[in-house]
């Protein structure tokens, strides 16, 4: 259902009860599945993706072209999952030929004036606060949550789990399970809290939380601190996680903070 002061794209292809709001502009090549609603002042342009269930609240732009001078026009998509929150002025751009797409994983909640560039990959029931910038080729996995007014520098990836506090800058890899704050950007503990609500138990929270120790508080470099964690902690499916990502990251992982350990 769309209003009579809304402009949809014969080309567009809309479930039956998708409800767009009067002001709203959605392009060709347009996909919007059951259930989703429209809010006024919204723009849809060429090559998004809309699951079920999502809400994109005034103001916002999806798919618009990359900020990106290398960008000529190829076909690209936005894929935005099922039960997306976004809320007002959110700018979403779709992906360049570097990777086709831009996307964004279910029951995930973009606030207002958050801003996403090409090529980002968001994974589920992430939460991104209020003015949220992600530059080009971010990667933000699983219940991750970033503070208001973050700022994640290109080819940047945030692991699952993680918390980074509101205005900081993120030029390093995050990874998994961590609260991270400060300038520069650095370990504040693990992210117990958000663990606990989740399911973990105390034993899992309590290893993760040994590991980050070796990590980024007895004074290891990484090479060593990855030597020690493999010796000296018993085995489990997040330490796994944990020293994938630390060793496949290019960029480098943020650093330590000694003196502000927190559990």
């Amino acid at each position: 259902m769309h209003q009579p002061l809304s402009y949809v794209h014969p080309q567009a292809e809309l479930a039956d009860n998708v409800v767009v709001e009067p002001f709203v502009t959605i392009h060709k090549d347009v996909v919007i599945d059951e259930g989703t609603w429209i809010g006024p002042h919204v723009t849809i342009m060429q090559g998004a993706r809309i699951g079920k269930n999502c809400k994109i609240f005034p103001g916002s732009v999806i798919s618009a072209v990359p900020q990106d001078l290398k960008y000529k026009g190829e076909k690209t998509t936005t894929v935005i999952g099922d039960n997306v929150i976004i809320r007002e002025y959110v700018t979403i751009n779709k992906g360049t030929e570097y990777s086709g797409s831009t996307q964004i994983g279910d029951n995930s909640m973009l606030m207002a004036y958050v801003h996403i560039a090409h090529d980002c990959i968001i994974g589920k029931h992430v939460i991104l606060a209020n003015n949220v910038n992600l530059a080009g080729h971010v990667e933000v996995d699983d219940w991750a949550i970033l503070g208001g007014s973050v700022n994640v520098q290109q080819f940047t990836k945030i692991g699952k789990h993680a918390f980074i506090s509101g205005g900081g800058g993120v030029n390093k890899d995050v990874p998994p399970y961590v609260k991270a704050a400060r300038f520069p950007l650095s370990y504040i503990g693990v992210n117990s809290v958000g663990m606990r609500r989740r399911g973990f138990d105390s034993k899992t929270i309590n290893s993760i939380l040994e590991i980050y120790r070796i990590m980024f508080v007895r004074g290891y470099n990484t090479s060593n601190a990855l030597k020690i964690i493999e010796a000296e902690i018993e085995d489990s499916l997040e330490k796994d996680e944990i020293t994938t990502f630390v060793r496949n990251s290019v960029r480098g992982i943020m650093k330590g903070f000694a003196a502000s350990e927190n559990k």
